[in-house]
């Protein structure tokens, strides 16, 4: 895998970004309206590379937008505008954003604020919402503003023969259906005759590896549920050698080693060097002269950048799985978290410290070994030790922040942002801003 290198070192990610005056006027309007955490699950693509996110509360009941109605209207509301003020330009990056809502939600007016580009409303048909042109004309005008529209699988709703035919996406909330069900949808999907465009398949909660296989089998486009975890199958080996010497690297950048020793390691990888001089030498970075020798790209890199960029070519893997993606974005946005929050509380030069402390928050799952072992083969700068090994110091805080954004877990949540003195709102900007980055990093590597 190879990444978008301006994006690693940097960039806008709309955080702390100046606002018109009509917006600052506007957002004060606002600004005490209620939110509550939001929580983002992986959706895979046929490649089996993460294209995209479904949100929702972190609530115990959150569901796909099939709630009882009036429980659904509530939650409905407070995800749109909970994603809507903690959201930046193009919240999504370049992936999806799929958000589960009821059609008896399809007139709130938070609707218009959601960014146009890759949102997707996967809704539920609500009993109440019967009229099947009324509901039509709705979608239709959702999908004017640039909106993409997915229905759920509801055949005994009178809306849902009209309303599909017209959707982009056609969903099925796989855990509830049986392999026979499945394909059945998938034909009459396929097959159905008065469809002019294309409607993908969208396959939600699908608990097992075997569930996904079917579900690829019977041509669905899209994969969201538990099927994938962590401890599946991994390419690398605990010793790999590529690591290692990644790692070796690492300790000689974290250390006093001088350029020409730094130059030397990195020699005996011709694929890294190439890297570091395809970033330097790229559009993003901006340099007058192009630079053709390693030692001059570590002066113009850094120790930090240097260090920055080894931290993540660590999680590279050669044809990675659901589970590399995961991991690999689990790392990327604990890091770019950490970044993000500690800008208000830390020095500048401290922004890689961040960094790296959220991306090795992983690095256990990454090398098959207990984190106090992988971290024992590291020169790493005292902050980062203790906030990974003790779970102390002043990084420990926006560690539990961060991996708690992607726990699951309500009242971890609420208790580790109320301990860093963080809302909702700007624990979800964070997580939003650096979902979107990651997926710009992820986008280009190969």
């Amino acid at each position: 895998m190879v990444f978008g290198l301006g994006k690693l070192f940097g960039g806008k990610d709309g955080v702390g970004e100046e606002v018109s005056a009509d917006e600052a006027a506007e957002a004060g309007k606002v600004e005490q309206t209620p939110t509550t955490f939001v929580r983002r699950e992986a959706v895979f693509s046929r490649e089996r590379r993460i294209a995209g996110h479904l949100y929702r509360l972190q609530l115990l009941d959150s569901r796909l937008g099939d709630a009882p109605t009036p429980r659904q209207l509530q939650h409905d509301d407070l995800l749109l505008r909970s994603l809507c003020l903690s959201k930046q330009e193009e919240s999504w990056g370049s992936l999806y954003g799929f958000i589960p809502l009821s059609s008896a939600s399809l007139n709130n007016p938070w609707l218009e604020r959601l960014p146009s580009e890759n949102t997707v409303l996967l809704i539920a048909l609500a009993p109440e919402t019967e009229d099947s042109e009324e509901l039509a004309q709705r979608i239709e005008a959702l999908k004017a503003k640039g909106l993409r529209i997915g229905v759920f699988r509801q055949p005994k709703h009178p809306a849902f023969p009209t309303l599909v035919m017209a959707a982009d996406f056609a969903a099925l909330n796989v855990a509830d259906h049986q392999g026979g069900s499945i394909r059945d949808f998938s034909v009459a999907m396929r097959s159905a005759k008065d469809v002019r465009h294309l409607i993908e398949l969208f396959g939600a909660n699908i608990e097992t590896p075997d569930d996904q296989a079917l579900c690829h089998r019977c041509h669905f486009a899209f994969f969201h549920g538990p099927f994938v975890r962590f401890e599946e199958h991994w390419e690398q080996p605990k010793g790999d050698p590529h690591k290692l010497h990644l790692m070796h690297l690492l300790n000689l950048a974290q250390g006093d080693a001088e350029i020409p020793e730094l130059s030397s390691a990195l020699k005996q990888d011709p694929v890294l060097t190439y890297r570091i001089l395809r970033y330097l030498n790229s559009p993003a970075i901006g340099l007058m002269r192009e630079i053709t020798s390693i030692d001059h790209a570590l002066i113009v890199l850094g120790r930090q950048r240097l260090a920055r960029w080894l931290s993540v070519l660590l999680f590279s893997v050669r044809d990675p799985d659901f589970a590399d993606w995961l991991l690999v974005e689990s790392a990327l946005t604990r890091g770019r978290i950490m970044e993000i929050l500690g800008r208000e509380r830390f020095p500048a030069a401290e922004g890689d410290h961040l960094f790296i402390t959220g991306v090795f928050s992983t690095l256990d799952r990454l090398l098959h070994t207990p984190l106090a072992e992988a971290i024992e083969k590291l020169h790493l700068p005292t902050n980062i030790r203790t906030a990974l090994l003790e779970r102390a110091g002043p990084y420990a805080p926006l560690l539990a922040v961060a991996e708690a954004c992607e726990a699951f877990d309500p009242d971890r949540m609420a208790q580790t942002s109320r301990f860093s003195g963080l809302d909702p709102k700007a624990v979800n900007q964070a997580l939003l801003s650096a979902t979107s980055w990651a997926s710009e990093v992820t986008s280009h590597w190969e």
